[in-house]
């Protein structure tokens, strides 16, 4: 029943994918549309839903006994990261996709597929949970993730704490889960009419990041997916390596029931949209970090019912 009932909760979530996969073959969405829903969920529709979300779900007391969860992702992530770093030299991956390898083994689509996923399992109490696993995936990202992709070149490293380096880790739905921290905090409240359209706005995230991975999906033909040593190394990682570390770590920490369920779902999401995108600007094999984007969210889709189940079966998850 459990597994059941997981399937159904993302049935919705593969029917929008495919209906961006399809509406793509057919020529009404192409390349240009995903950057546009890339614009409106990153720079509009996120930000005013972390806005939404946080000031109309915690008050300061509960929002202060949440700050003790960030240890988990952060340490975790970490430790991935180191594995990921031992499991690219003992496969011996080619020396110009080490650093991508590394970056997906460790970063999760924490947005895109991941907050519409935990909303459909666990409903909207399961929002600032992701956002605090988000927090540590996006400093991570911009700053370990980004130097070691930049290694798959010849050229000079970028240093960690550059920068370009803080700058990226404060994007738009960063800064919106700040301000709704603040607000939180701060015991302030907005106006009813500017909570409402936040939330109309925020509405935006689900169906627009389901009809952008379709588009995604939809650019990397079939005959370009061959399994290969790190493409399992890359899977390994994403599905099983990641969230065991986090349910670890997690069996350890007095934390709510729900942020444990949360972080591993989190950290066993597919690898993380912005991969290809940094592999192309560092001149990294950008291909395979495409593919391989692909190959993990259509995975996670069969992967997910399957860890409700484990869930169901384990003591105190």
């Amino acid at each position: 029943m459990t597994f059941i009932n997981s399937v159904e909760s993302i049935i919705s979530i593969i029917l929008m994918i495919a209906l961006g996969y399809t509406l793509t073959w057919k020529g009404w969405f192409n390349e240009n549309t995903a950057k546009n829903f890339t614009f409106v969920v990153t720079k509009i529709a996120l930000p005013a839903y972390m806005i939404w979300n946080l000031t109309s779900t915690f008050d300061k007391e509960k929002l202060l006994s949440m700050k003790s969860g960030l240890i988990i992702p952060f340490v975790s992530m970490t430790a991935c990261y180191l594995l990921g770093y031992i499991i690219s030299k003992v496969i011996n991956i080619t020396p110009s996709r080490q650093g991508i390898f590394r970056c997906m083994f460790f970063v999760s689509n924490t947005i895109f597929i991941g907050l519409p996923v935990n909303l459909a399992l666990f409903g909207e109490p399961s929002v600032p949970y992701v956002l605090l696993y988000y927090m540590a995936n996006t400093s991570l990202f911009w700053t370990l993730g980004v130097y070691a992709v930049s290694g798959d070149d010849d050229g000079e490293r970028p240093k960690v704490l550059s920068f370009q380096a803080i700058r990226n880790f404060l994007p738009p739905p960063l800064i919106g889960f700040f301000i709704g921290v603040l607000l939180v905090l701060l015991e302030m409240k907005l106006p009813f009419f500017i909570m409402d359209t936040c939330k109309y706005l925020g509405n935006l995230t689900t169906p627009l990041s389901m009809l952008f991975i379709g588009i995604s999906m939809y650019g990397v033909g079939l005959e370009d997916i061959k399994i290969s040593s790190d493409m399992v190394g890359v899977i390994l990682g994403r599905f099983v390596i990641s969230p065991l570390i986090v349910f670890l770590i997690a069996a350890l920490l007095p934390i709510p029931v729900l942020m444990k369920k949360v972080f591993i779902i989190q950290s066993a999401m597919p690898v993380v949209t912005q991969a290809a995108v940094i592999a192309k600007a560092y001149n990294s094999d950008y291909r395979y970090a495409a593919i391989m984007t692909t190959v993990t969210t259509i995975l996670a889709m069969i992967m997910i019912p399957l860890y409700m189940v484990i869930f169901d079966h384990l003591a105190g998850v």
